[in-house]
């Protein structure tokens, strides 16, 4: 019995080292294709990350094909995108608590709609190829229109740009670009008007 017991944990854990390699093995390439890469945004009290992966163009047609128009996107490829900030923000108008977000996507022809999803997940899509978000996470949903970027974009791009008293956070890749503007909260309060 303790023969066979011995016998069990050890092809037990060679499947267990075989998995991880694969993984890792599968992991590397998908990240030499589609390497990682964090934007940064830091301005007085207010610091702003996004993680994602980028992956290029390669002579596709990317949008509306390689990502399907009206179809949720992971924003990226890999691992599920991330938006993290230290301070509440006004996206487009509305309001978005301090924290860490998985950031998803509905690309469209003439705009986009953005999630700001509060869960993280496991990767970016499932072995089915669906996107992860679960819509019941979701915090805010914003509809931005699409832009066309000054030169063709041959890899996808998130990034920080600040243009007078609004920092936007822009999603480009091939011809569409997306823009949010973004604001500290507290930077957009308005005093209250005062009673007659």
């Amino acid at each position: 019995m303790k023969k066979y017991f011995k016998t069990a944990i050890k092809i037990t854990g060679v499947a267990l080292l075989l998995t991880l390699v694969a993984l890792f093995i599968v992991r590397y390439s998908t990240k030499a294709h589609s390497p990682e890469d964090i934007s940064h945004y830091e301005e007085a009290s207010l610091k702003m990350e996004v993680f994602y992966n980028r992956p290029y163009k390669k002579d596709r047609i990317i949008f509306g094909d390689l990502v399907p128009y009206g179809e949720v996107w992971r924003t990226g490829a890999n691992e599920a995108t991330t938006f993290y900030s230290n301070e509440d923000l006004l996206v487009d108008g509305s309001f978005l608590k301090a924290g860490k977000y998985t950031l998803w996507t509905i690309p469209m022809k003439d705009s986009w709609k953005v999630f700001f999803n509060s869960k993280m997940y496991p990767w970016g899509i499932d072995l089915d190829k669906k996107a992860y978000r679960d819509p019941d996470f979701d915090v805010l949903t914003l509809e931005i229109p699409v832009t066309q970027p000054e030169i063709s974009l041959e890899q996808f791009s998130i990034y920080f740009e600040k243009a007078n008293d609004l920092v936007f956070l822009k999603l480009g890749w091939d011809q569409t670009l997306v823009a949010i503007p973004i604001i500290m909260a507290k930077e957009a309060q308005i005093a209250p008007l005062s009673s007659n």
